[in-house]
């Protein structure tokens, strides 16, 4: 999750959809993947990626993946502050349509 000031938001939430274009075709090679979302709150000044993997171990794929990681540095150098440490959940139930 990334967090910043108001005023920076704007610039984030448009890189955060920019970045689509770096990472779209490494994630999708990925083993495991199921669904990979980004996401926006503006009323907490708040960007997110949410990712649904198969395993846990197909999860951290991501904690390596140096597309990824480089975006972060720009991110940072911006003004975002990330969340630490990387918080990856096993499902315990689930509830669909």
């Amino acid at each position: 999750m990334i967090r910043c000031h108001p005023q920076q938001f704007a610039e984030l939430k448009q890189m955060m959809a920019d970045s689509i274009a770096v990472l779209e075709p490494g994630i999708r090679q990925m083993r495991g993947l199921i669904h990979f979302y980004a996401g926006e709150d503006e009323a907490v000044n708040s960007l997110t990626n949410v990712s649904v993997w198969r395993t846990l171990e197909d999860a951290k794929q991501l904690d390596t993946f140096q597309p990824m990681l480089d975006l972060g540095k720009v991110f940072v150098s911006k003004g975002a502050t990330f969340e630490r440490p990387i918080m990856n959940y096993t499902s315990q139930w689930e509830i669909a349509p």
